[in-house]
């Protein structure tokens, strides 16, 4: 049975104890953990999906709608998922304090935002891309998020004209191979598995915790995931205050 703790403090000695005594640990995370840089995550009470906007949010991040409504796409993207001004929190920090220290191997994460790398973390693997990529689709010139933000209506590329998309990846879109593949090496190789800031509930990215083969399975997150049960220890609380330590 899994051992649950809610106090942030009980929980940040559980992780600095279980991050000690790993010899190769992962950490996978989703929105949550940006929700303390002021970045909302999606399913939560104060989420995206629970705002109203003149499409659903979900159909506006996928590929069929970046096709055909792509002047509207991208005044979604510039106001609700480019976040300049966002910083790094505590557990970005810590994470590659861990990192830089040998206590971590990698981070995957499903965000976009670049915070983990921002905080110092070098091995990331972004299964969802980055805002801060942004490719011509005719000759693969990139562009910045900077640059995406300054440009009017749909960007084009100043080198040949042709339309520049987000390197992240829409509903409907197939992940990169590549990425998906060393996340998938780097979690069956982990003894230790921290989970966090994510509901679990959006595939392929959360099939990838049935690749961990470790002992030691942690999950910090606000609410309830489908894989509490087979955690061994859940950590009901701010992720951010989890890892201050």
């Amino acid at each position: 049975m899994s051992r649950m703790v809610s106090d942030p403090r009980e929980a940040a000695a559980e992780l600095a104890d279980r991050f000690g005594r790993a010899r190769s640990a992962v950490f996978f995370g989703g929105a949550g953990v940006s929700t303390a840089s002021g970045i909302p995550d999606f399913r939560s009470a104060d989420g995206l999906y629970r705002q109203h906007f003149r499409y659903p949010p979900e159909e506006m991040l996928g590929h069929g709608f970046f096709v055909s409504h792509t002047e509207e796409f991208y005044q979604f993207y510039r106001e609700r998922m480019i976040c300049l001004g966002a910083r790094p929190n505590r557990a970005h920090e810590k994470l590659a304090e861990l990192e830089h220290e040998g206590h971590l191997a990698a981070v995957v994460t499903q965000n976009i935002d670049g915070l983990h790398q921002a905080a110092g973390s070098r091995t990331v693997f972004e299964l969802h891309g980055s805002v801060h990529r942004n490719v011509c689709q005719r000759c693969g010139a990139t562009y910045s998020a900077a640059w995406v933000l300054e440009s009017e209506g749909v960007p084009r590329c100043e080198k040949c004209g042709g339309l520049v998309k987000p390197d992240v990846v829409l509903y409907g879109e197939q992940l990169d191979e590549r990425v998906l593949l060393a996340s998938v090496q780097a979690i069956s190789r982990a003894d230790l598995l921290v989970i966090g800031g994510t509901s679990l509930v959006v595939y392929p990215a959360a099939g990838l915790v049935d690749y961990f083969q470790g002992s030691d399975l942690v999950i910090v997150n606000r609410d309830p995931t489908p894989a509490d049960s087979g955690a061994d220890l859940v950590c009901a609380c701010d992720i951010a205050a989890a890892f201050d330590f």
